[in-house]
């Protein structure tokens, strides 16, 4: 299965245009951190939306946008003006998301998670705010409350027997009696 969850930021405008069956397509670059050293400069990705998703990326999403992308990952193999081929990687993506504040591409560990904020997709290009980083990922959702569960708890091993009416009595409905059916009586 090829799935691919990437956070990183738009540094171009998307730009659609359409097929000739006039299907709508997204093209934009983006840019996340490439390795865990500060100095190393950012990789850069082609990221690609068809449909109904790449007018909703060309009207929502903008440059300096930060977002998660959901989608494919390919590699495609390119031409060069200069006689050689190169692969390039392209991400078709399925669903985007906006990240509000930004994420700290120079402190990120091997056994951190960056940290965001979801914010919903903004309708023009943002005017520069300032940048918050986020220490921590808090959830939203409550503490959960334990539940009193019999699974594992031992019964009481005290049992007493339960006392039994003294005047019981049998039940005195005649028994059902079936007929046998007449060997001899052959139906033709």
């Amino acid at each position: 299965m090829n799935s691919c969850v990437l956070m990183a930021e738009i540094i171009n405008e998307p730009q659609l245009r359409y097929t000739a069956d006039n299907l709508g397509v997204t093209e934009m670059l983006v840019q996340f951190p490439n390795s865990q050293k500060p100095e190393d400069p950012p990789a850069t990705l082609k990221v690609v939306g068809w449909g109904n998703l790449a007018t909703e990326i060309q009207q929502n999403y903008h440059q300096g946008d930060r977002v998660i992308l959901v989608g494919r990952l390919s590699m495609n193999t390119v031409e060069r003006q200069e006689g050689f081929k190169e692969k390039r990687a392209e991400l078709t993506v399925q669903q985007i998301q906006s990240v509000g504040g930004s994420f700290n591409t120079t402190s990120f560990s091997s056994n951190a998670t960056p940290s965001f904020t979801e914010t919903q997709p903004r309708q023009a290009p943002p005017s520069r705010q300032p940048e918050t980083n986020f220490s921590t990922y808090e959830s939203q959702r409550p503490a959960p409350t334990p539940a009193p569960s019999p699974v594992g708890v031992t019964p009481p091993t005290n049992y007493e027997p339960t006392p039994q009416p003294a005047n019981y009595e049998r039940t005195t409905y005649p028994a059902v009696k079936q007929e046998e059916p007449d060997p001899d009586d052959i139906p033709f």
